[in-house]
């Protein structure tokens, strides 16, 4: 007989426990291939490869080759974790003057001029060269298959498909693609790119080279002068991705890690520095007391990272300073309990001067080795950039549309340089555990990595109920307008409203807004592996098998 303890749960589903691997993504697919990966006797790196091919052929509008790649990889033989930037630059011809010689005021949303270089191969290329076991044409091959002889639509899938038809129906080359049948393909629906499954064969040939200086190489630069855009032949040849030193702070006894900027993951460790100020474990779950200091929290922390946050290698980024808790302190001391802040402005770090559509996966195996990966073509809906490689099979992201045209800004376009990121993958280690996680959403995702870990640490939740809890997201940088989901308590939204929050209710499980994250942990004690995947996705965690007869 079922216990009423096990039928009164708020849980989407149950974690997924594993003595093998484990992994977690968006789609179903994408995570039977990895664990078959793993099966195979592949590395947590090898899996995440896999997963990540497949991904861009099942979920397009969020991500694929034409995108950007950032990964944390903890190595079990050295107990230590490696950071790897695999983030293009714009090309050398984009620059401020590049535009306004032709009318354009403000950096474009999409279209080519807002195409950067892309990373996601040479990432691809980088975490196996260091750490896989396995070379491209075994990893791709489930990708190619699919790509040629179909794969069916999924729900949220079909639904950002539809969304996006208008904007891919401008291209003709696009439209070809992502609209066979001159429609977005239906629920269920068997879909093939043989443009992609070309592509990744010559990946899997050729390796990065393919695509940066040959045959995949040649198609992007086409589409690129097809339509005007500022990419040579040596934007794309001399790309090469950054490996970097992971950034951390503690939080109540944990140690959280994000990768530096260009990434807005500096954010997630100042917002958290500032809720450790306050003791949000005794303030109950989703109570208004505790939203209300995470959301002003958030406030705070991007209005600093918008401020000081570009690319280290063109502009002083006070790093220290914004991670630091002094500095958090005196931050905190701007929140009124009792009042909501509709404008923060940006504070003084340490070390400032004055010269200033997402997929997320993530993988433990069996010895003990995780990867936290995050791969984006930015929008989601419109497809990137709304342009495909016309013969390859996918289309080239939007990135360049987060550069600011301000002179001097931090975040200013510039040829060569990287734009401010949105996409962020993370690590978590306290108490005996390692979790590797991620949640996917534009500007959403530094405040979502911050409620998940006070989910773990001050509401002791498990993996899977931090990424169902319901959450706030607040897509704007000033007001006092805030997105809740509809399972926050009624209570609590009318004492927000009262404290001066504009609240704007959404669905119950609102990915559009909330985005949607996976997370696999370690109980390093006894080496056995979790993994969860968040309802707001079509997604699942998935175990490797045993072997058997």
């Amino acid at each position: 007989m079922t216990s009423a303890a096990a039928q009164d749960r708020s849980l989407s589903r149950s974690m997924v426990a594993s003595a093998t691997g484990v992994v977690a993504s968006e789609s179903v697919l994408a995570s039977q291939v990895g664990a078959r990966i793993l099966e195979c006797g592949g590395n947590a790196v090898d899996a995440a490869v896999a997963m990540n091919a497949m991904l861009g052929l099942v979920a397009p509008m969020n991500d694929g080759i034409g995108g950007d790649l950032f990964a944390l990889i903890h190595q079990a033989r050295d107990g230590r974790l490696y950071g790897l930037n695999a983030s293009g630059p714009a090309p050398a011809a984009l620059t401020i003057d590049f535009l306004q010689r032709r009318r354009i005021d403000e950096m474009p949303a999409r279209g080519i001029h807002s195409v950067t270089v892309p990373g996601a191969v040479a990432g691809w290329e980088q975490l196996l060269r260091r750490y896989g076991s396995k070379g491209f044409a075994e990893l791709l091959a489930p990708a190619i298959a699919y790509a040629e002889r179909g794969f069916p639509i999924s729900d949220i899938v079909h639904a950002y498909w539809r969304d996006s038809a208008d904007i891919l129906r401008e291209d003709a080359a696009t439209a070809a693609i992502f609209l066979p049948g001159g429609r977005a393909p239906h629920i269920g629906e068997l879909v093939t790119n043989p443009g992609l499954a070309w592509t990744y064969r010559e990946i899997a040939r050729h390796g990065r080279d393919a695509f940066y200086s040959g045959e995949v190489a040649s198609r992007i630069l086409a589409t690129v002068a097809r339509h005007g855009g500022a990419m040579r032949a040596e934007d794309l040849a001399r790309y090469e991705p950054e490996w970097v030193d992971p950034i951390s702070t503690s939080y109540r006894g944990w140690r959280v890690f994000e990768l530096p900027p260009n990434g807005q993951g500096v954010a997630v460790l100042e917002m958290l520095n500032i809720m450790e100020r306050f003791a949000l474990g005794g303030m109950g779950h989703n109570s208004a007391r505790a939203l209300h200091i995470m959301i002003e929290s958030k406030k705070l922390a991007y209005a600093d990272m918008l401020r000081y946050v570009g690319d280290p290698l063109f502009a002083e980024v006070p790093l220290a300073g914004l991670c630091s808790k002094d500095f958090a302190a005196t931050r905190a001391r701007l929140i009124d309990p009792a009042k909501a802040n509709c404008r923060v402005p940006a504070g003084v770090p340490p070390g400032a001067g004055t010269n200033h559509g997402t997929t997320y996966l993530a993988v433990a195996d069996r010895h003990g080795n995780m990867v936290s990966l995050i791969q984006s073509n930015f929008a989601s809906v419109g497809f990137g950039s709304g342009l495909a490689v016309e013969g390859a099979g996918f289309v080239l992201q939007n990135r360049g549309a987060l550069f600011t045209l301000e002179a001097g800004h931090p975040n200013a376009l510039a040829g060569g340089k990287r734009p401010l990121h949105t996409i962020i993958p993370a690590f978590m280690e306290g108490e005996g555990q390692r979790i590797a996680f991620g949640i996917m959403g534009a500007w959403n995702q530094a405040q979502a990595h911050a409620q998940f870990v006070a989910n773990l640490v001050d509401f002791r939740l498990d993996i899977q109920g931090a990424l169902d809890a319901p959450r706030f997201s607040k897509d704007t940088f000033d007001g006092c307008d805030v997105n809740l989901e509809a399972r926050i308590p009624e209570a609590a939204r009318g004492e927000l409203a009262a404290l001066g929050h504009e609240i704007i209710l959404r669905g119950d499980f609102s990915s559009t807004l909330m985005g949607a994250g996976q997370a696999v942990a370690r109980d390093v004690a006894r080496g056995m592996n979790f993994g969860a995947s968040d309802p707001r996705k079509d997604g699942a965690a998935v175990t490797e098998l045993l072997p058997f007869a």
